[in-house]
């Protein structure tokens, strides 16, 4: 029987898949299973990802012809898991050694639907461990009720996948809004802290996430961008007012956010973010959007923004 489903979506990671399934092969355990998915690489990534395959026990590749993006890749490798739990990796990161058997231990001990745990950063040679936002560890608690408050960083704050363990007989809330090319975790995060049973926060930090990686949607200013305004169009789609100023503010800050790298943009792209992001903010009830208060700098971009355009 299969404890452990590893789901990692790749496209063309050339430069680092290798460094990310070496991990593997250093976490690697008899009931646990890889699922790779190659999200319609044209570099070297399926060549590596083959010679592998006699290095990692437990490999399943799954190659798309055509790029379908992360979302859906990772829910086909959702669809192909067996393990008991699942967890995720991104082609370009690494895990530390003995990683994986430390965080199928603690879902184990603690007997809940999820666990989520911290990460290192990892630009360069620089190395910086970023907590998840709750202070409260090896404890279980109602996802519920960690959404709140609105003016403090909290879980949903937090939606890396790969961040965590989850049971997979939680079905269709591990899966992703195939629709998003970017932004798919916000409306992911949301959903399974509204809906799932029971949680814990762990301090254990074994995932190596690396930044400023050329060609991650992070550092790509193309009309992926956009799915940000559908991701959090989910995220408000049918959410209980206690829930609403939360929702509200993230989006602002996360607004305020994208508008400060607008230079990433081209001359149209931007215009239409501009415009997209606008609409939103005048759709959005205005009491809340009055109780929204960011700092001077953020709240004057956003009222500039909805004058403007």
């Amino acid at each position: 029987m299969i404890k452990l489903s590893v789901v990692v979506p790749v496209r063309d990671a050339g430069l680092y898949i290798s460094d990310a399934l070496t991990s593997l092969v250093r976490n690697a355990h008899r009931d646990f299973e890889f699922i790779v998915v190659d999200d319609g690489s044209v570099d070297a990534t399926g060549q590596i990802i083959d010679d592998f395959r006699d290095e990692l026990s437990g490999l399943v590749v799954l190659r798309n012809e055509t790029p379908v993006g992360l979302a859906d890749a990772r829910n086909l490798g959702l669809s192909l898991a067996s393990g008991r739990y699942v967890t995720f990796m991104d082609g370009d990161d690494w895990l530390a050694p003995g990683y994986l058997a430390s965080l199928v231990g603690a879902i184990e001990r603690l007997d809940c639907d999820f666990v989520r745990v911290d990460h290192v950063q990892a630009e360069g040679r620089k190395r910086v461990t970023h907590r998840a936002p709750l202070s409260v560890r090896d404890t279980v608690l109602k996802p519920r009720e960690y959404i709140l408050p609105a003016r403090s960083r909290t879980m949903v704050d937090y939606p890396y996948a790969w961040a965590g363990i989850y049971r997979r007989d939680l079905g269709e809330l591990l899966t992703f809004p195939g629709s998003l090319h970017t932004a798919e975790d916000r409306p992911w995060i949301w959903r399974l802290h509204r809906e799932a049973g029971s949680f814990a926060v762990v301090s254990l930090a074994g995932l190596f996430y690396r930044r400023m990686v050329s060609g991650s949607l992070t550092q790509i200013g193309d009309a992926r961008q956009l799915h940000f305004f559908d991701a959090f169009e989910l995220v408000l789609a049918d959410l209980p007012d206690e829930f609403a100023p939360k929702a509200v503010r993230q989006f602002c800050a996360l607004l305020a956010h994208h508008l400060e790298l607008r230079e990433r943009f081209s001359p149209e792209l931007r215009a239409r973010f501009e415009e997209r992001g606008a609409a939103v903010l005048r759709r959005l009830p205005a009491e809340l959007l009055d109780a929204t208060r960011l700092d001077p700098e953020r709240d004057e971009t956003l009222r500039r923004l909805m004058e403007t355009r």
